[in-house]
């Protein structure tokens, strides 16, 4: 007996699940679909992302919905346009044998006429983005006053997102005595506030402890220094030759040079960020979806909303800025019962991340080390062996055997085969057979002992007031280039053609390592650490009226842009330019520019030269 047939679900949802081939409830499922077909209630429902939430408000809805009334009788709202299409997908499978019922997605992107055509026509069940959603509201193109149900699918997504406004100012348009149902992965503050303020006696189902990570996911993390990161990421790559993965990354920019330079190097690797278009959204998920990518590189709100079976691994190659945006990233892996693996790449100044989030998941991360380039070469040639093995051979081929036997006829047995492998394995011996042990470094090594490791560290970079920075835009370019806090940079000094600035010791590799792969309107930029702690201005107070030492507190941040080394071998790519610093002017840049010139006497030939470059 299908387990399904104990929650009293009708016929019709019963023969959609077995089309469908499910055979078990979820726990969510099995907790949620009684209580809600029983009685019409509000509901809070905690579970991780792909544990069958949809499933758990959509069959219980359909079958309190009257298909015969074609009025919109329920509201689901969801954070993306992919997600809004993929409820609106599954909630037309499961209702395939109820004649009438009609469900309608609501998002942006698309033609708002045609969308209010459809509802007009009769939808029972609308699913919208919040933004959308607010915007035909507002139009009067839909009319909610009168629904039945509300459900706030990712509701911790959509908050984080920005879209608190759209959402209270969506239930406040909707009935009082309706149903509303909450499910979210987590429950911070501003969920916890939706349900004080829209919901009435809540009825709370928890699968698993609050925030807590997913059971089938295991947590690993691997210490290395800044400048390894992406060597590193290569690395956990070909240590695992069928992944199939989605990497996380902090910004659109950082997102877009990764899945280039992994796509240089060979691995079938894409972009998804907020500055593509729709149209190559969807085509980039077609290709991961078909395993055309094995790599998707994604911005937490590109992939919000992705639902793509059998991911082996979330590589978090930045950490989020919230501890609740990690539970959402290695909700990607491990679905439907399925074992994944989380990993995330961190340097010696992140470790209390780890820590901060362990608590929050209640799951224990395990430290590992980046695997060696002999690892590496073993797993591949084992990979490279059973592949072979399990090839399935085209007989195609059967007419030309003859003469490629005739070719290979003086090759003894043992040499053929270690020349089929090295065909493709060569590449991985030729890279890997002098490459240094990252794992060794533990985040710690710095080159030539240039690299302090604690108090402050004091820079010297050759941009100044001729390149339109008086201090405090200097200060503004410094702290959106490196993203770093509104304290993290201090003692700026601009001249001329050169400027100073201070960091704390612990970011002086994501400073070195950013800002000298970064080119400024077509000139390459040059930081250096000044040996002079802080010239004839070392005492005094900064511009800002802080003092010079004064540092903000903790708080859980990421290296949003921390940039990755080039590969070996050298890939000079175009320099990108920050657009926002491009063409800055001031009237008063020069006068400026010339105070507190106590720095200077150490640098006036690389100020000469910075002129010539």
């Amino acid at each position: 007996m299908n387990k399904f047939e104990q929650l009293g679900l009708n016929e019709s949802l019963l023969l959609a699940i077995k089309d469908l081939g499910f055979e078990n409830p979820s726990e969510v499922q099995e907790k949620a679909i009684p209580l809600l077909l029983e009685k019409d209630t509000d509901i809070v429902a905690l579970a991780q992302t792909g544990t069958g939430k949809t499933a758990a408000f959509g069959f219980p809805l359909i079958q309190k919905i009257d298909a015969e009334n074609r009025d919109t009788q329920a509201l689901i709202l969801s954070p993306t346009r992919e997600l809004c299409l993929q409820i609106t997908n599954e909630i037309k499978l499961y209702s395939k044998y109820i004649k009438g019922l009609n469900t309608v997605a609501i998002y942006g992107g698309a033609s708002i006429t045609e969308q209010a055509n459809q509802i007009r026509r009769g939808a029972q069940i609308i699913v919208a983005t919040p933004g959308r959603m607010q915007d035909m509201i507002n139009r009067n193109m839909v009319n909610i006053k009168n629904i039945n149900y509300c459900i706030l699918d990712e509701a911790d997504e959509m908050l984080n997102m920005g879209f608190y406004e759209d959402i209270t100012a969506i239930l406040s348009d909707t009935p009082k005595e309706k149903s509303t149902w909450l499910f979210s992965a987590t429950m911070p503050q501003e969920v916890a506030r939706i349900a004080k303020d829209f919901m009435r006696k809540p009825l709370e189902i928890t699968v698993g402890h609050k925030n807590s990570g997913n059971e089938n996911v295991s947590h690993e993390f691997y210490l290395v220094s800044a400048r390894d990161r992406y060597a590193a990421l290569k690395r956990l790559a070909d240590a695992n030759p069928d992944i199939f993965s989605v990497v996380f990354c902090r910004t659109k920019r950082d997102t877009q040079a990764v899945a280039e330079k992994l796509i240089e190097d060979g691995y079938s690797a894409a972009a998804l960020h907020g500055d593509l278009s729709q149209a190559q959204r969807d085509g980039v998920m077609k290709s991961f979806r078909g395993r055309q990518i094995q790599m998707l590189v994604a911005t937490d709100v590109a992939a919000r909303g992705i639902d793509v079976d059998d991911i082996t691994h979330v590589i978090n190659y930045q950490l989020p800025d919230e501890v609740e945006t990690y539970t959402h990233r290695s909700g990607r892996t491990g679905r439907a019962g399925k074992s994944g693996t989380s990993l995330v790449i961190i340097t010696k100044s992140e470790l209390r991340k780890i820590t901060q989030i362990e608590r929050i998941i209640k799951m224990k991360f395990e430290e590992k080390p980046i695997p060696s380039g002999i690892e590496i070469c073993q797993i591949q040639l084992f990979h490279l062996a059973n592949r072979i093995k399990d090839v399935e051979v085209d007989h195609e081929i059967d007419a030309y055997l003859p003469a490629i036997e005739e070719v290979l006829k003086d090759i003894p047995k043992e040499e053929l085969i270690k020349k089929m492998v090295s065909v493709e394995f060569n590449r991985f011996i030729n890279y890997y057979k002098k490459s240094r042990d990252l794992a060794s470094d533990g985040g710690t090594r710095r080159e030539s002992g240039t690299l302090p490791t604690d108090g402050a560290v004091r820079f010297f970079i050759n941009i100044g007031s001729r390149d339109n920075f008086d201090w405090m835009t200097l200060k503004d370019f410094l702290k959106e280039t490196l993203d770093l806090g509104r304290d993290d940079v201090f003692k700026v000094d601009v001249k001329e053609g050169f400027s100073f600035f201070n960091t704390d010791a612990s970011l002086a590799p994501k400073v070195m390592e950013v800002l000298n792969a970064f080119s400024l309107q077509g000139r390459k930029i040059n930081v250096e650490i000044s040996k002079n702690e802080g010239g004839s201005n070392s005492r005094r107070r900064d511009h800002n009226g802080r003092s010079g030492d004064k540092r903000s507190g903790g708080g859980f941040r990421g290296d949003r842009n921390s940039r990755e080394d080039r590969r070996p071998g050298g890939n000079d790519r175009k320099p990108r330019r920050d657009s926002k610093f491009e063409g800055k002017k001031s009237d008063n840049n020069e006068r400026r520019g010339r105070r507190n010139e106590g720095d200077s006497s150490n640098f006036f030939e690389k100020a000469k030269r910075s002129r010539r470059s």
